[in-house]
């Protein structure tokens, strides 16, 4: 069996999780941590687990396993850094909200949306993840993100943020046409009931995920 460790790299937190463990580890992160210092933290972090393949999930866009731009709310620095030969270690990289789609992926065509610091899109159609970056299209008079991000909730306060998913995923919904959308992220749990089609995610969901990379 591969041992896989699992990294969740989030605006807020970093988690790790290695496969065979319960509990996962984590440390802060925010807009001073690049790329180096994340492999550094990690590498300490895991101490006496033993992995031999890692998963990245990375809060912006991926391509061919390499983040394709710098994250919004990072330090900058991740575009062109060699992260297996950082860990010296095989290493597949997708979108966050990606990976955790994956991991909760029952099948037909899923719309995942991550209310997080910002707001993670992707889209699974028949076994086949379509990351997208849904956050920063135009709504109102910002972004989709403003609106329903975690700056949104500290700003406007529950009940208004709450009027403002629940417009937000009518929409996407009116988009997508898909068989159901899973809400994930850490603010899911401050929606008091679920839009039609919906059901809420798990942040276990990113480590399924992430071990699920590395399965096909």
């Amino acid at each position: 069996m591969m041992h896989i460790l699992v990294i969740d790299v989030g605006g807020t937190h970093v988690k790790i999780l290695v496969k065979g463990q319960t509990d996962h580890r984590q440390f802060s992160s925010g807009p001073t941590l690049t790329a180096k210092q994340m492999v550094v933290r990690v590498k300490k972090l895991a101490g006496n687990w033993k992995y031999d393949a890692i998963s990245i999930g990375y809060p912006g866009q991926v391509l061919n396993n390499q983040p394709l731009t710098e994250p919004h709310n990072l330090a900058q620095g991740w575009v062109g850094f060699n992260f297996e030969r950082a860990f010296k270690q095989p290493v597949k990289m997708i979108n966050d909200a990606a990976m955790q789609a994956l991991g909760s992926y029952q099948g037909g065509k899923m719309l995942f949306l991550g209310f997080g610091t910002g707001l993670g899109s992707a889209l699974i159609v028949d076994s086949v993840i379509v990351p997208m970056e849904l956050a920063h299209l135009p709504y109102k008079k910002g972004t989709f993100e403003d609106y329903v991000g975690a700056h949104a909730l500290a700003r406007m306060g529950k009940k208004k943020w709450r009027k403002k998913v629940a417009d937000v995923i009518e929409r996407l919904s009116a988009v997508f046409l898909s068989d159901e959308i899973v809400l994930g992220g850490g603010n899911a749990n401050n929606l008091k009931e679920l839009p039609p089609g919906c059901r809420k995610g798990s942040n276990a969901d990113a480590f399924a995920g992430g071990f699920r990379l590395w399965e096909h």
